[in-house]
């Protein structure tokens, strides 16, 4: 049976349904999630993860290779923020940041040489362009040298539209980036000084304007719902604004209050907060407005025009998904660069130092920063499978998943396709002799639907590290 690539569906999301499965879940940028990672996986067994990567580069066998930076620093807080920052307005705390950059950039180099170029490379934060254009060619200059970068790699960088110029981007685009990402989050000036956030509807369109004649490749907005003071009828304007500049894919985020993990939360009145119902009527808003739009809902929380390479690779059946969300490129090992951030290499995760300290110390020594990770088991790989196929071509195909990892998937997953009996009975899932097929509706119920191959939910308590759903 072919594979289903399912599209947005013209159907009206039952609120009923929305709240019953509106339950804490992973969003499954990995499996195993990032939460599994584990303290005895250091800096020694990224080393030879990275020299396993080295042989198989020899014999022609190592996958494409993608680039991942981490610049923390910011000039002022958010108070949504979950991301790992440093607020300062001292710009000169990036020389010494882009130091242990360049540093680690060269540890890489040592372990990997000089193979294929990479055909991914983001920046993100914190803020990127908090660098000034000299530090971002600076960055550019040691990538290209340690790895080099492939003609027609993705080469994006978050923005914000606060501090970012037309001529800002223009210099973007002269250093190679291609592709953009404006934090939008909303444009009513209520909820934009509740989460200190200001910016005007008329500069992000000046910005997506410069962009789009700078022929930047790809231009994305970041949309965030469930912000205090916002309501449907204030969030469905914003929406509104969005569909009328028109950017070739939309981010929609659902915002998590967890004040006791994230400190910036903590200057939210909670009391500002919209209720459940108020939150679930502005995620059906915002999908109809977008679909109403032109928009293809690509899964969970992204959307794309018809024409954009994302929407492109869903109709085509080779959406992936990474540690960035969803992808057109296939599976990449990751290298991540910076404080706190994530990589993949080969069947391993890592991740580094969480603060610029330690971050600091470990690159000072010539070491790696690594402190956490995980080597993922052959039950990892197999339900990785099953989990992203889900994720990203809504379809599991029972003989593929045998041959790739010889079980036998309808007795090794009884208990898992079981569960999903109520999923069916909803019309969110099909099962058939042949496999699972995500419907058109329960495509947008796709986490619900992973979930059930996920090991390590086994119990509530698990599953409250995670952010609800929607």
């Amino acid at each position: 049976m072919q594979a289903q690539s399912p599209s947005a569906p013209a159907v009206v999301l039952d609120d009923a349904m929305l709240r019953r499965l509106d339950v804490p879940g992973p969003r499954y940028t990995s499996y195993p999630t990032a939460d599994r990672f584990v303290e005895a996986f250091d800096a020694q067994a990224y080393r030879t993860a990275l020299r396993e990567r080295a042989d198989g580069a020899r014999v022609g066998g190592a996958p494409p290779l993608s680039l991942y930076l981490h610049i923390p620093f910011c000039e002022s807080v958010c108070y949504y923020c979950a991301c790992n920052k440093v607020i300062t307005r001292h710009h000169e705390r990036a020389a010494e940041y882009l130091d242990a950059l360049e540093a680690e950039i060269a540890l890489h180099r040592a372990e990997l040489g000089h193979g294929k170029p990479a055909t991914q490379v983001h920046f993100g934060g914190g803020t990127p362009t908090f660098l000034t254009d000299d530090e971002l060619q600076r960055v550019m200059a040691s990538l290209r040298a340690a790895f080099g970068i492939a003609p027609t790699a993705e080469v994006s960088i978050e923005v914000d539209p606060r501090t970012a110029t037309p001529a800002r981007l223009e210099s973007l685009a002269a250093m190679g980036f291609n592709r953009v990402s404006f934090g939008v989050q909303d444009f009513d000036p209520a909820v934009q000084h509740a989460v200190h956030r200001v910016q005007s509807y008329d500069s992000v369109r000046e910005l997506v304007a410069a962009a789009r004649t700078l022929g930047f490749q790809s231009i994305n907005a970041d949309l965030i719902y469930g912000l205090p003071r916002q309501s449907p009828e204030s969030f469905a304007r914003t929406v509104a604004q969005i569909g009328e500049l028109r950017p070739d894919r939309i981010a929609l985020y659902a915002y998590a209050h967890l004040p006791a993990r994230f400190k910036p939360q903590r200057r939210i009145d909670p009391g500002q907060l919209p209720a459940a119902q108020a939150r679930l009527a502005m995620l059906g808003g915002a999908i109809a407005g977008f679909l109403a739009h032109g928009y293809a809902y690509i899964g969970m929380d992204h959307f794309a025009l018809p024409d954009d390479a994302l929407a492109v690779a869903k109709r085509q059946g080779r959406l992936h998904r990474n540690f960035q969300g969803y992808s057109t490129q296939p599976d990449c090992d990751l290298i991540g660069l910076g404080v706190s951030s994530i990589g993949r290499m080969g069947a391993t995760y890592s991740q580094n130092a969480k603060t610029l300290p330690e971050y600091y110390d470990a690159i000072g020594q010539g070491r790696f920063a690594t402190v956490r990770g995980l080597v993922l088991t052959r039950d990892d790989l197999l339900r990785r499978a099953v989990i992203m196929a889900l994720m990203c071509q809504g379809r599991v195909d029972y003989e593929s998943i045998a041959l790739a990892h010889l079980v036998d998937f309808r007795s090794h997953f009884a208990a898992e396709i079981e569960s999903l009996a109520p999923l069916a009975a909803e019309g969110l899932v099909e099962i058939d002799d042949e496999g699972i097929t995500v419907t058109a509706r329960g495509w947008f119920f796709v986490r619900a639907v992973a979930m059930a191959f996920d090991r390590y939910l086994r119990g509530d308590q698990a599953r409250e590290r995670f952010s609800r759903i929607f």
